[in-house]
């Protein structure tokens, strides 16, 4: 069985979080806020990077961000198990493709979180949301439950949102009953569909994207995605400093109120990446402008 790679994450009881990463491909910035609402900090991030050249050539390097709920205690101890679970099982799974164990490792925090929540008073009813990405060569693979966002920021294209948010007020936008500017001031924008650990199973959306060189993944809780516009997210993407990006990100959304807890986690891909296959399981993602049709195409990889 494979050595579980060292972890990095946070935040630590409630408050603030920073910490940067550097690989032969990658660069990676997490970067946590209170905000200005929140006594207690319910978010939480996560970098598992195998030291070990064949697990990190097997299963590549995992990120993901997690939007606790259930009061101040039971939203951090939500997300913080979701993520230290998934982190755990995927590097253990047994599945043969990359898209397969991210499902079962999100499905196996499903079931951590439901069953704490269901045998501790202290706990019942938590949830979180979870957007986790893995990159492993050339391919980057994502999942997703809840509002938490993953996006794509890539030169001389606009910025991408890459996974489609799990709330009410989100499905009326896409069914065509309000348009994005109502959705981003609405009173149940926050009321989310699906979360890990709310119920004894889980569906989790899964997308695998090609990599390049300069591209510029973000993670972030929706403490940024509901104060923070995308046009102004991408400004702050196609900064140079990644760290200068994530501090730039946050503190717009602490300027524009700060609600919310505020979490972003910014890959970027510095150096070629090594050559893989697009593995099986997961919806392939072209970004607007990369193919023929110049817009966002989904297919379906059995």
């Amino acid at each position: 069985m494979p050595r579980i790679p060292l972890t990095e994450g946070g935040p630590d009881k409630g408050g603030n979080y920073e910490y940067h990463w550097s690989g032969p491909f990658l660069e990676i910035h997490f970067l946590s806020d209170v905000g200005k609402s929140r006594r207690h900090n319910e978010d939480s991030c996560i970098l598992s990077a195998p030291e070990e050249k064949a697990l990190a050539d097997k299963r590549g390097i995992l990120t993901a961000v997690a939007d606790g709920m259930g009061g101040a205690s039971a939203g951090e101890f939500a997300s913080r198990l979701a993520l230290q679970s998934i982190s755990e099982q995927y590097f253990v799974a047994a599945a043969d493709t990359t898209p397969l164990c991210l499902r079962k490792a999100l499905e196996h925090a499903n079931r951590r979180v439901f069953d704490e929540a269901e045998h501790n008073p202290r706990y019942q009813g938590m949830g979180t949301t979870v957007s986790a990405l893995v990159l492993k060569g050339q391919w980057a693979y994502g999942a997703q439950v809840g509002d938490s966002r993953i996006y794509l920021a890539r030169p001389k294209l606009d910025i991408c949102q890459l996974t489609d948010d799990h709330s009410l007020v989100a499905e009326q936008v896409r069914n065509g009953f309000i348009t994005e500017d109502e959705a981003r001031n609405h009173s149940l924008k926050n009321l989310i569909t699906r979360a890990v650990g709310i119920r004894d199973t889980v569906s989790v959306d899964l997308f695998a994207i090609r990599a390049e060189v300069g591209d510029t993944f973000l993670i972030c809780s929706d403490g940024l995605s509901n104060m923070v516009t995308d046009d102004a997210i991408g400004q702050c993407l196609a900064m140079d400093n990644l760290q200068g990006s994530a501090r730039v990100l946050v503190g717009r959304a602490l300027e524009e109120g700060g609600s919310d807890n505020v979490t972003v986690a910014l890959l970027r891909i510095t150096d070629v990446p090594p050559k893989t296959d697009l593995e099986n399981g997961a919806t392939e993602i072209v970004p607007p402008g990369s193919g023929l049709l110049g817009k966002l195409k989904r297919r379906l990889l059995s």
